[in-house]
Order: structure tokens, then sequence, then C-alpha cells
């Protein structure tokens, strides 16, 4: 089987990097034009990727409309990730919690224990701002009494 040259693997596009392109944007407007990139590209190849996608398009993207302090944050599942590694290593140790509220009651004090350990959200002096319906334009607050340029 012959090997694909250089050329051709360097105009071969990852999906995985395209995908980095979409959520990485600094605007939604870049984000949405790198996501029609995407389904344009990949489509023919994946197209039941590319439809959950678009399906879910809104809501993938629906982190533009909050601070950009809190989008390190929103583009991650490390904090369920990590909150749950000590409950998974503790239920692994001890093979079999008893009854379900024994079950439930350890779980609930390792998260405490846990707790000690997190540090602030970025940008946490602005979760009054979003709790209150401000709005936020590519993590931006936008006032709507600012004239439109």
């Amino acid at each position: 089987m012959e090997q694909p040259s250089e050329d051709r693997q360097t105009l071969q596009l990852e999906p995985r990097d395209v995908l980095h392109e979409i959520w990485m944007a600094w605007t939604k407007a870049e984000a949405e034009k790198a996501f029609d990139g995407f389904v344009a590209t990949f489509e023919a190849k994946h197209p039941k990727a590319t439809a959950c996608l678009e399906k879910d398009r809104r809501a993938l993207l629906a982190f533009y409309d909050f601070p950009a302090e809190h989008w390190v944050h929103l583009r991650t599942t490390n904090p369920v990730e990590s909150t749950f590694a000590t409950v998974r290593l503790r239920h692994r140790r001890t093979k079999g919690n008893g009854s379900r509220t024994a079950c439930l009651t350890m779980v609930f004090k390792l998260a405490q224990c846990a707790e000690r350990n997190w540090r602030r959200l970025n940008g946490s002096t602005l979760l009054p701002e979003v709790i209150r319906g401000v709005t936020f334009v590519d993590g931006e607050r936008h006032d709507a009494k600012e004239p439109a340029a």
C-alpha cells in the first residue's frame, strides 16, 4: 500500500484541529464561521457527527454569552471529573458501600472534603451580574443603552 505524500498530509485537515478553532475563537462570529467550515469540510465523511454538532450548535456556543473570565471554566469538564475522582477511588477501596443511605452519606462527605481544595472561579465577582441577567456579548458586558456602532 502506498504511503500518502507529505504534501497530501499537510492539506488534509484533522477534525480535532478544526474543532479547536471553533471553541477557541475570540468571538461568536468567528466560532460560527469555523463551525460552518467544519460542517462543510467533514459532512461527507462524518455525517452523523456533523448532524449531532449542528443539532446542538446553540448550546455548544452558549459560553460566548457569559463573561470571558468564565470561559476557561465553561469549556472544561474537569470540575466534574476531579470532584468524582475522590469518590470513585474510595468506592473501589471499600468494595461496596452497604446500603443506599450509607453510599449517599459517603459520597456527600467525600465531596465536602474535596470542596476544601477547590479554588474560586475566575471572574467570581461577575456572578451576581450573570444571575441578574446582564447581557454579555463575546465575553464583554453589553449595555443596551450604548449606541450601536
